[in-house]
């Protein structure tokens, strides 16, 4: 087993050397064979040799070596000798092809992300291959954040990259029309990374950020997209309370309770910069009106000081561009909080069959019922929201709701004061609508979400 600082470099090169295999080589399927063989060498060789001096380097000389000795393989003598001298390797990178942005060349990762996004893809299988190749989940990890079976997301990737055989990537006055899959799935990898589907941690904070870098270099190609601009600034206003996100024992902190002195001001002040200035230039799209409910928690001094009537606004425009069930089941917490919390429930209860085998409506629901004073009915829900997600984190949470609800009624059932704090803004984790219907869910949910 490869030790802690080789398993990081792999995962962390590894979207890059087959982005440059790719775009260099095409043969989508025998590339990423290729590299795995390469992470295979490495992972080897690397804990008792030593790290060579250039990683990524190392590894796509490798990577490369193998590709080749495959494609001589499928073809014959003569083709294979015509092959092997193309595609001779030079060094770690590999010449841009014409025309292509010095940028995205420089960029093995993003030329890897904009090839998933083909066109002739379908975009289920947009989402899964990039969530593969270039977010490193496995294939159980993807079944889960769509909520489809695990062999239906093996077919789709394997017929996927059957139909990018020969691909390589696209002239740039081809990148606007595969723009909206791409921030599509860099927003579904940052959610990935900024609360896990599954397992024992809150966060895969390698995940996040490299949703962040990825986001970063579309920007620096696209500057006057709103979009784009909209998605970083979610991205960063979100991220930027992920250290106060946890306490020492990895437990939830929800957003009312955490130390916003521990928040990152200069990423949130990034934040509200990129959005404010995107918004004023046209019409808004979905991502700016997340990031502006975003920079309204953030810049908020604390809970009480929160603007709820000017985030349900902005939710009530959300809704009418992107009228799925996490954009509604989200305005519902808004209303509960400027309406009451009855008014919150019966939205909830409107939403709640378009999203089965979420945990979330179960998880709203039990703190509307918390605030509106019906513990019983709040402690079930709670403990069913609990029993629905599959994240130990947000597991031990909601138990933990439903425990001291519990507590603070007695086993009489006797009125007694009950703390009320609002669950996070990310706690407990929405559920995402590639899960139900493969769209991304709404990053930043307010609190109760």
């Amino acid at each position: 087993m490869a030790e802690p600082r080789t398993e990081e470099l792999l995962r962390r090169h590894a979207p890059q050397v087959l982005g440059a295999l790719v775009r260099r080589y095409g043969h989508f399927d025998s590339a990423e064979d290729a590299v795995q063989e390469a992470l295979l060498a490495a992972a080897g060789q690397w804990p008792s040799q030593g790290v060579p001096e250039n990683p990524r380097g190392w590894l796509i000389r490798v990577a490369s070596r193998r590709l080749v000795d495959m494609l001589r393989a499928e073809q014959s003598r003569r083709l294979r000798e015509e092959r092997a001298a193309a595609l001779t390797p030079r060094e770690e990178s590999t010449a841009p092809e014409p025309g292509l942005s010095r940028v995205a060349a420089e960029d093995d990762t993003l030329t890897l992300l904009f090839l998933c996004c083909h066109p002739e893809l379908p975009p289920p299988a947009q989402i899964a291959l990039t969530l593969r190749a270039v977010g490193g989940l496995s294939t159980a990890e993807i079944a889960r954040a769509m909520l489809v079976p695990e062999a239906t997301v093996a077919q789709r990737i394997s017929r996927a990259k059957k139909r990018l055989r020969g691909q390589r990537f696209g002239r740039p006055d081809r990148w606007r029309l595969r723009l909206p899959a791409v921030l599509k799935i860099l927003y579904l990898i940052f959610n990935e990374g900024y609360t896990a589907s599954s397992g024992a941690g809150l966060q895969r904070a390698e995940l996040a950020g490299e949703a962040i870098r990825l986001t970063r270099t579309v920007h620096r190609l696209l500057p006057e997209d709103g979009e784009v601009a909209g998605l970083l600034a979610l991205m960063l206003l979100t991220d930027a309370r992920r250290a106060a996100r946890s306490g020492p024992g990895g437990e939830l902190i929800p957003l009312d309770e955490q130390d916003r002195g521990s928040w990152d001001r200069p990423a949130i002040d990034e934040g509200v910069a990129l959005v404010t200035e995107a918004l004023s230039r046209r019409h808004p799209g979905p991502y700016q009106l997340r990031a502006a409910i975003a920079a309204l928690h953030d810049e908020a001094p604390g809970p009480e000081e929160t603007d709820w009537r000017e985030i349900l606004e902005l939710y009530e425009i959300l809704v009418l561009m992107v009228p799925g069930p996490v954009e509604r089941l989200n305005r519902a917490v808004a209303v509960a909080k400027v309406h009451g919390p009855r008014a919150g429930l019966a939205e909830v209860d409107a939403v709640a069959g378009e999203l089965a085998g979420s945990h979330r409506p179960d998880a709203v629901r039990a703190h509307l019922l918390e605030e509106a004073g019906d513990w019983r009915a709040a402690c079930a829900a709670y403990e069913r929201a609990a029993g629905t997600t599959l994240s130990l984190p947000e597991k031990r949470y909601l138990h933990t709701r439903a425990r001291r609800l519990r507590e603070a009624h007695g086993p009489s059932g006797a009125e007694a004061p009950v703390p009320h704090t609002d669950p996070a803004t990310e706690e407990p984790r929405a559920a995402d609508e590639p899960r139900a219907a493969e769209e991304p869910r709404d990053t930043d949910p307010p609190p109760g979400a």
